[in-house]
């Protein structure tokens, strides 16, 4: 019968061969290789069972990292997990069915003012406290003027937890409503994906044309995130007044589903959209009139 060093004789062998002494490399007074850069052994010994002699070890040499060798290990593996990490989260990104703009959004870049630092401070509240949220099925209504920051702090929500793989969709109802033109099982199929994410926003609510058909869909986009208990992130050009007191049953079931789930936060102030395209009208007339 083999011995327990037949066995494991040869793969020793292989791995000594595959990790010879280097140079400045030596040995010590117990005759352990030493790496000549870190001085820490690259030998050591280790304990093998001996076969058919229960309870009897025999002592091996074999080769081990040194110390400088296993930080250098350890490095490339957490360079190689980030790398892995990335790539996922791009993936998901990819899947988010954001644009570019979007894509680039994080709270560092967020514009604070006056009118807009307490919308900054809850929308990072709702993303460190996010397991808690989707626990309660606790979405946000992100309502205001035109330019004022609404869809930036939903995208920045939005890489914040893709950052920490987090599946989630952004996209807008009028992107949504030109993939459900076609059959019943489309739009059941479509549902089915966007409620695959654990936080779906649609930016732009009520920018969809008013029709039927429409509306419609809207809603069972909404009823089916909070069916499926999934929260939702909505942002619109809508007042609370408007949605509170509209009248045509088509439209108030809808914002009284959203009400039910979504935390209002208005955004006030002047428009972002205003102020970049004064401050690229100036930028030009220095330049075109500056000479």
């Amino acid at each position: 019968m083999n011995s327990t060093i037949d066995l494991i004789g040869p793969i020793i062998a292989n791995a000594q061969a595959a990790n010879p002494p280097e140079e400045g490399d030596y040995y010590d007074d117990e005759g352990f290789l030493v790496c000549g850069k870190c001085h820490t052994r690259r030998e050591c010994i280790v304990k093998t069972p001996v076969i058919d002699r229960q309870g009897e070890f025999r002592e091996l040499k074999v080769r081990a990292l040194c110390e400088c060798r296993a930080k250098a290990k350890e490095a490339e593996e957490e360079r190689l997990r980030q790398e892995k990490e990335m790539k996922v989260v791009n993936a998901l990104k990819g899947k988010s069915l954001m644009d570019e703009q979007a894509a680039a959004a994080v709270f560092s870049n967020f514009r604070e003012t006056k009118d807009n630092a307490r919308n900054l401070r809850l929308c990072r509240r709702y993303v460190e406290h996010f397991d808690e949220m989707a626990e309660k099925n606790q979405g946000l209504l992100l309502w205001g003027d035109v330019g004022t920051g609404k869809t930036f702090a939903a995208a920045c929500i939005a890489n914040y937890l893709l950052e920490r793989r987090t599946p989630v969709v952004m996209t807008s109802f009028v992107k949504l409503l030109a993939s459900m033109q076609g059959f019943r099982e489309d739009e059941d199929k479509l549902i089915t994906q966007l409620n695959r994410a654990k936080l779906l926003i649609i930016d732009d609510l009520g920018a969809e044309r008013g029709t039927d058909f429409a509306l419609e869909k809207v809603y069972n986009i909404v009823d089916s995130r909070y069916r499926a208990k999934k929260p939702v992130i909505l942002t619109t050009n809508l007042t609370l007044k408007e949605m509170k007191e509209a009248t045509d049953i088509r439209y108030s079931r809808i914002y009284d589903r959203i009400f039910e789930v979504c935390y209002p936060m208005q955004f006030t102030g002047v428009s972002w959209r205003k102020v970049e395209a004064a401050r690229r009208f100036d930028e030009m007339k220095n330049l075109l009139e500056g000479f």
